[in-house]
């Protein structure tokens, strides 16, 4: 493990209590406020490898979605992204954060993007890395999982088999997908509250946001970076230059040979693209 890995891993998590659950996060640095948006199966731990860079230059805040990591993970939460908005636009108000730059990965993308049209003035400038977007979700491996029955028949044992099975998919060199690296994202799943919240947040994982806010990216005034691994399986790099030709302006760039796991497989490609585009 690098330092500024263990940086991240080692710095302590800070709680705070939003509509009554508690939220977790780290945060790093000084300065104009990053916050760092992960998706789903992961966590804030997505962001290891490129946010000590990142603190050196903002002020740098990676939460754990509601359901997800350290955060709280309750029965009966409301979890979809459209949720998910509310509770990071409550956290940037506990945090006494009036706008922030958004980076956003996956399902974390969703609610990048309904920040960006619903609560443009929140947003200074905003990347959205492998993004769900208009219908691209859920993905085929995930609707096998929501079949009738799934989730009663399979053990916690079973399921965590299968998500460990699943993770090295999301790269494109099978070497990153190290057990530590797996240990990271599927270690927060392996319990039967693990696995219940998993499966709480698999059914919220519908394009009904995505797809209601489709026409409305055409107002985003926000200057947005889409960056995209060119190998990703899951959300297809087709999405890639439809999401930045709705979006007024939006660059894109590819992370070449990576899949999904961009900050795992290439952090410092990654991590310069977000830092060069901020400071443009």
């Amino acid at each position: 493990m690098s330092n500024d890995m263990a940086t991240m891993e080692t710095t302590d998590t800070r709680y705070t209590m939003i509509e009554g659950h508690r939220i977790a996060y780290k945060e790093m640095g000084q300065g104009e406020p990053l916050i760092l948006v992960h998706g789903i199966p992961t966590n804030k731990l997505l962001w290891r490898n490129i946010m000590p860079e990142l603190a050196k230059h903002y002020r740098v805040i990676a939460p754990d979605m509601l359901n997800y990591g350290e955060s709280d993970m309750p029965e009966k939460a409301d979890v979809s992204i459209n949720a998910q908005t509310r509770i990071l636009l409550k956290l940037m108000d506990a945090l006494g954060i009036a706008q922030a730059n958004i980076v956003s990965h996956d399902i974390g993308g969703g609610v990048g993007q309904l920040m960006a049209v619903n609560h443009p003035e929140r947003v200074r400038r905003q990347v959205l890395i492998d993004s769900v977007c208009f219908d691209s979700w859920p993905i085929p491996e995930f609707e096998k999982m929501l079949e009738p029955g799934v989730e009663a028949s399979m053990s916690v044992e079973d399921f965590i088999s299968t998500m460990r099975d699943f993770m090295p998919s999301g790269v494109h060199d099978s070497a990153v997908a190290t057990e530590s690296m797996i240990e990271r994202y599927v270690g927060q799943w392996n319990s039967a509250l693990g696995k219940a919240a998993f499966f709480r947040n698999m059914r919220r994982l519908n394009k009904e946001y995505t797809q209601a806010i489709a026409a409305e990216l055409a107002n985003i005034e926000i200057d947005t970076l889409v960056l995209w691994g060119d190998k990703d399986n899951f959300q297809k790099p087709k999405y890639a230059p439809q999401l930045a030709d709705a979006i007024p302006g939006a660059r894109l760039k590819w992370i070449e040979d990576a899949g999904r796991w961009v900050t795992d497989e290439k952090p410092n490609k990654t991590l310069r693209h977000i830092l060069e585009f901020l400071a443009d």
